[in-house]
């Protein structure tokens, strides 16, 4: 019982920084343009994390994007500049996206 409940205790460690950072993307609205799974205004996380696996500059480049917006790789729609994320949270942001699977 003991050793079931260590397990548990350490899987919800580990689970936690992935709800973090989905909670981070939720509150700087993130969600209103993308999704995990699936396209809606902007493609889905999986879709970034697929297209830039193995890159190992992309996580500075989409907290950029994330930051300042851009344009032309995804499409027509160009993604929106958010100023209110600051640095660490468009970094953490980032790594999360990349870990998508």
């Amino acid at each position: 019982m003991k050793r079931t409940l260590m397990i548990m205790a350490s899987l919800a460690v580990l689970s936690a920084p992935a709800l973090a950072d989905e909670a981070l993307a939720k509150s700087k609205n993130c969600l209103a343009c993308h999704a995990v799974d699936k396209k809606l205004v902007g493609p889905s996380y999986k879709d970034i994390a697929k297209k830039y696996a193995g890159d190992a500059k992309a996580a500075d480049m989409l907290a950029t994007k994330i930051q300042k917006g851009g344009a032309g790789v995804w499409g027509a729609i160009p993604m929106p500049a958010n100023p209110q994320v600051n640095d660490a949270e468009a970094k953490k942001l980032a790594t999360w996206i990349l870990g998508q699977k």
